[in-house]
């Protein structure tokens, strides 16, 4: 079963028109841009130091319950203009390589990230304050960093790919 008419009928919404035939997209993709470059370096903050690469005199748990409301903020600002965006040309971004690969990219990275807090974080009494974390600890926080890094490369990518 094609979804093409369903893209085909997101684009003719007259939301998806008034954002693709006005000042809305570009003010949509630079929000997008901001809030994903605040999500990437929060996350940042967290894999360094569970990389034990920085803020090692600080504990892992202090800086998640700081960063991560954050966080999540600044993911949910960027899923609604990035879905903004979407709804202007769904049947050409659905179709975009570029564009495919953020998803799954972004898929992983929600799935390495509830690994981490529902099951890697159980153990984090024990190596919390220490400058090395645990092996699984280190995996994760590698994990994002080039998870994240591969979805901001795909996104810039995605404008570029026909």
């Amino acid at each position: 079963m094609s979804l093409s008419p369903f893209w085909a009928w997101l684009e003719a919404l007259p939301l998806s028109t008034a954002i693709g035939e006005s000042w809305w997209f570009p003010l949509l993709e630079s929000l997008h841009v901001i809030t994903a470059t605040f999500v990437v370096g929060s996350i940042l903050m967290v894999d360094l130091r569970l990389l034990g690469l920085a803020a090692r005199q600080h504990p892992v748990g202090r800086i998640t319950r700081e960063v991560i409301p954050w966080t999540l903020t600044a993911f949910g600002l960027s899923a609604v203009t990035g879905v903004g965006m979407f709804l202007t040309r769904a049947s050409h971004y659905i179709d975009n390589r570029a564009f495919q690969v953020k998803l799954v990219l972004l898929v992983l990275a929600g799935l390495n990230m509830a690994v981490f807090h529902l099951g890697t974080s159980r153990s984090m009494a024990r190596w919390d304050s220490s400058s090395v974390t645990s092996a699984a600890s280190r995996l994760a926080g590698a994990s994002s960093l080039v998870l994240w890094v591969g979805v901001m490369l795909a996104g810039r990518w995605i404008g570029h790919l026909l």
